[in-house]
């Protein structure tokens, strides 16, 4: 089983998931910016992270033979302060990064008129790069802020097939594909969705634009739930061209729209700026 992780947030995970996502089927993901866990004093803190993603976190990842990318963007719950918004005047020469596939996360948290402001930017910078969007959906008046989503998406000049609408669950997931966008589902061990709710959309909507991750990230969380829903989908019926087409081909196709996907694993270099994760070596 070859899997595509199409959204996990490698920064708060540790090398032994790295080797458990490879043992597990994982070859490649996207990891996109999100939130420290406590707020941003300034934009300086966003560009360390950003160069992190771009060049730290590949390095880790290919030690594990495992292709690395990345989305960058302001992040929702962070839109609403003002000592971060300068992030996006910076993004432009961050987006034409090779490794960069889209730009995300964005979207709402809390759906003010600063983070309307946030998402309208940069679904334009998206369409100004040539990349589609990976879009965070929020986790409170979750229809509501979907169908304010799509009627932005709609005002945009990006195209609904170059968006990635995240963290449905059943009340939004008619919405997100009758608006033409790719549909994502996070498998959590509590929240979000999880293996069995999943089996029951695929069931309804079929596969088609239908992407899977982990979203593993600071909080209680599992690396390993993309291989776990592969499982799952063979153990109710489904084929294994079913499964790689959601854990693999889907995610290659949509963030393939870049233009910038580089599935292969080159020989890792033994040093990232000096640095190694080796412990214990010369």
């Amino acid at each position: 089983m070859r899997i595509f992780d199409p959204h996990i947030h490698m920064t708060s995970r540790t090398t032994d998931d790295y080797q458990a996502m490879y043992d597990a089927g994982v070859r490649a993901l996207v990891e996109p910016s999100f939130w420290l866990g406590q707020p941003r004093t300034s934009p300086a803190s966003f560009f360390d992270y950003f160069d992190a993603l771009l060049g730290w976190e590949p390095f880790r990842a290919a030690q594990y033979g495992i292709a690395h990318h990345c989305t960058l963007a302001l992040n929702p719950k962070e839109a609403n302060d003002p000592r971060c918004t300068p992030v996006l005047d910076a993004l432009p020469r961050y987006l034409v990064k090779d490794s960069v596939v889209a730009v995300g996360e964005i979207g709402y948290d809390s759906m003010t008129p600063a983070e309307d402001t946030a998402l309208a930017t940069q679904l334009q910078l998206a369409a100004d790069h040539g990349l589609p969007a990976l879009v965070h959906t929020p986790h409170r008046d979750k229809l509501a802020g979907l169908r304010r989503t799509i009627d932005v998406v709609r005002e945009s000049h990006l195209p609904p097939e170059r968006v990635l609408l995240d963290h449905l669950n059943e009340t939004t997931v008619k919405d997100a594909r009758d608006s033409g966008c790719w549909a994502g589902f996070s498998i959590y061990p509590d929240t979000k969705m999880d293996e069995d709710r999943l089996i029951a959309i695929l069931r309804i909507h079929g596969t088609d634009k239908i992407l899977v991750n982990s979203a593993a990230d600071w909080g209680r969380s599992d690396p390993l739930k993309t291989r776990k829903v592969g499982d799952a989908m063979l153990a109710a019926g489904f084929g294994d061209d079913d499964v790689d087409k959601v854990l693999w081909r889907n995610p290659v196709e949509f963030y393939g729209q870049s233009g910038r996907l580089q599935l292969g694993i080159a020989t890792p270099e033994p040093l990232h700026e000096g640095n190694s994760i080796l412990r214990g070596g010369e």
